[in-house]
């Protein structure tokens, strides 16, 4: 009889202990609540007892918490229709007040991350959603934040993962992007243009100085072109070439304005008087009734001559008189 009164009493003590017992981890904090009121003492990480019936324990998590958040879909202030997609990450800093003051806490921050992320959405315009997200980021998390305290929890930090564009939007976006790069790239060449312009100019002001340097400079270029092999070369006249034969044009004009020089075959100006006196007759040929020695004349109309030209005598104008005196003479 008292061997098994002994053997009852060790059994009910066994259930008991075994009832009654716990394990809480390192990360977790234990709110023990006694006849449904909460104890101010947290149970630590380790072993301990409650009083089965009595007591329950509700354990909870200090660790850090990664809660993604749903897309979310509005309109920017610049009347831009986006989704934005966030996450979250929280920690329970008073595990009394998140058990207590909130029936689940992940919950209500969730629900808190999505109203709070389509609040910074209108609030926003499109050029800070895509470039300027740190911002953005601490404000949402303050956002949050501002609830979760009375809730024991703290926020970490809250990150925008990715902001989904209308399709229409990225096309337009794309245009304008390709836009400002073509304006860039003109300006850059515009801009190099003129540098090489004035390195141009002086360059030729240098080579007006030393004309064998223009030959020099064509003389590389041809080898530059040279050494490629797959086209036709067709040089141009050197440049002293050319200005010797401008030269050389413009010799002939200064000679023809000049008085020729006389030549040895002809007599360098013709008379310009009105008779021209014949060659000496001989004894034989002089006219009867003149006296001897006398030459014949033979008028000729007076004209002027140009230089180099010789007057033109005609025979058909002597006297015929004095053709037919000569011949009875003899």
């Amino acid at each position: 009889m008292v061997v098994d009164l002994v053997a009852a009493v060790l059994a009910f003590g066994a259930v008991y202990f075994l009832a009654g017992a716990r394990v809480v981890q390192q990360f977790e904090r234990g709110v023990l609540f006694r006849l449904g009121h909460a104890q101010e003492r947290l149970r630590g990480p380790g072993f301990t007892m409650i009083v089965p019936i009595i007591d329950r324990l509700r354990k909870v998590n200090l660790q850090i918490v990664t809660m993604p958040i749903p897309a979310q879909e509005g309109i920017t202030r610049d009347n831009v229709t986006v989704r934005v997609d966030a996450v979250v990450y929280f920690k329970v800093i008073h595990p009394r007040d998140a058990i207590i003051n909130v029936e689940d806490y992940r919950f209500a921050v969730l629900q808190v991350a999505q109203t709070s992320l389509r609040s910074i959405i209108g609030k926003s315009d499109l050029d800070d959603l895509l470039s300027n997200r740190e911002k953005l980021n601490e404000g949402l998390a303050l956002m949050i934040d501002s609830p979760a305290l009375g809730w024991g929890i703290q926020i970490d930090r809250v990150e925008i993962k990715d902001v989904s564009l209308p399709e229409t939007m990225k096309r337009s976006m794309a245009r304008q992007a390709e836009a400002a790069r073509d304006r860039r790239a003109r300006v850059i060449n515009a801009d190099a243009e003129l540098q090489a312009s004035k390195k141009l100019a002086q360059a030729a002001a240098a080579m007006s100085h030393e004309p064998a340097a223009l030959q020099l400079r064509l003389l590389q270029t041809v080898t530059a072109v040279a050494a490629e092999k797959n086209s036709t070369l067709v040089l141009p006249f050197p440049v002293e070439l050319l200005r010797f034969l401008e030269r050389a044009a413009q010799n002939p004009q200064l000679t023809s304005a000049a008085p020729a020089a006389p030549t040895p075959e002809e007599p360098a100006s013709a008379p310009a008087a009105s008779s021209v006196v014949m060659p000496e007759p001989s004894t034989a040929n002089e006219i009867p009734g003149e006296p001897p020695g006398v030459e014949p004349s033979v008028d000729v109309p007076s004209t002027e001559l140009s230089d180099g030209e010789l007057p033109e005598v005609r025979l058909d104008e002597v006297e015929p008189g004095a053709g037919t005196a000569a011949e009875d003479g003899k």
